[in-house]
């Protein structure tokens, strides 16, 4: 079964400094009907203006990834991480048991463009870590690259969830295959341009909820950036 879910239809924030879409009820956006989906809690694509961010606050029992579209995002947390998130770059932090941690937009005179993505771990209590990695662009480019995995399972980074994440880059010609287990859930997300997922196009923004499905196809890009995650039911 296969269940479009359109950009216009997300949620929408705009606090100035901050304009966000949420895939899911986040914050003061709350659709039952949209509250998840298998073990994915939160998308949100996020803009954060020049000299702006989110002030130091806390997080638990959460797998929380950041994709970078564009710009820069600095990061620093209470695991003593200071850190700056490039393009390119995949960043996981296990909340866990708890941890206060601060974004910034480190991009001088330009507006950082990125995804925050949440996942429910296995376990609660967890004790809290960080990964962030590079992937290269020859890495994604027609071909879907493993970027978040369960521990040990070959991900970029890890994940304490069971869950994988994909990113690939698509354009013309190029096409992608990926076998799912037909009792698991997954979600592909068009970061941006078009994409041709399953026999569905897909413009930027949009997602295509799956579930029951054994096979995820992707084709027919246009300058096409996509994330696609294999999700417990």
């Amino acid at each position: 079964m296969l269940t479009v879910r359109k950009a216009q239809d997300r949620g929408y924030a705009d606090h100035g400094w901050l304009k966000s879409f949420h895939s899911f009820s986040f914050a003061d956006y709350y659709d039952p009907r949209h509250m998840g989906w298998g073990n994915l809690r939160v998308i949100n694509e996020d803009r954060i203006a020049t000299g702006s961010g989110f002030g130091t606050h806390g997080h638990r029992d959460m797998e929380i990834i950041s994709y970078v579209l564009s710009g820069n995002l600095a990061h620093k947390d209470s695991m003593g991480n200071i850190k700056g998130i490039p393009p390119g770059d995949v960043q996981r932090m296990s909340a866990g048991s708890g941890v206060m941690h601060s974004e910034f937009n480190h991009a001088e005179g330009q507006e950082t463009h990125f995804l925050q993505i949440w996942i429910l771990p296995d376990t609660q209590g967890l004790t809290p870590g960080y990964e962030q990695a590079s992937v290269s662009e020859e890495a994604k480019r027609g071909k879907l690259h493993l970027i978040a995995a369960p521990m040990g399972a070959g991900g970029t980074v890890g994940l304490h969830a069971d869950a994988r994440l994909y990113a690939g880059l698509f354009d013309g010609g190029e096409s992608a295959r990926l076998a799912i287990a037909a009792q698991r859930k997954a979600y592909v997300h068009l970061v941006r341009g078009q994409l041709t997922v399953n026999g569905t196009t897909l413009a930027g923004g949009d997602a295509l909820l799956l579930q029951q499905e054994t096979e995820i196809t992707l084709g027919d890009g246009k300058n096409a950036e996509v994330l696609v995650f294999d999700l417990a039911p």
